[in-house]
């Protein structure tokens, strides 16, 4: 009695415990979360490193400088047509 009385409690504790089969799995789920987080951040942080790039003096792309300064400035000539994006409105 003694015996399968053990076992009960260790088993009991193996899935159910702090360090449990059920613990590791939603533990093992929070990684995955934090991991596809990390991946969404380090994309968004390497487009944002190009854009910059792209307005240093060594690789200045006007292109790129023109459309800040009219972003800065929220100045267009008068013959233009402005089309907001939203889906970019993360990087201003």
């Amino acid at each position: 009695m003694l015996g399968a009385l053990t076992v009960i409690y260790f088993g009991y504790h193996t899935i159910q415990g702090d360090r449990g089969l059920l613990a590791w799995w939603h533990l093992r789920h929070e990684v995955q979360q934090a991991d596809a987080e990390l991946q969404r951040i380090v994309a968004v942080r390497q487009a944002l490193e190009h854009r910059a790039s792209l307005l240093r003096p060594d690789n200045l792309d006007l292109d790129m400088l023109e459309e800040r300064a009219r972003v800065m400035l929220n100045a267009g000539r008068s013959d233009e047509i402005v089309i907001f994006d939203g889906a970019r409105e993360d990087w201003r």
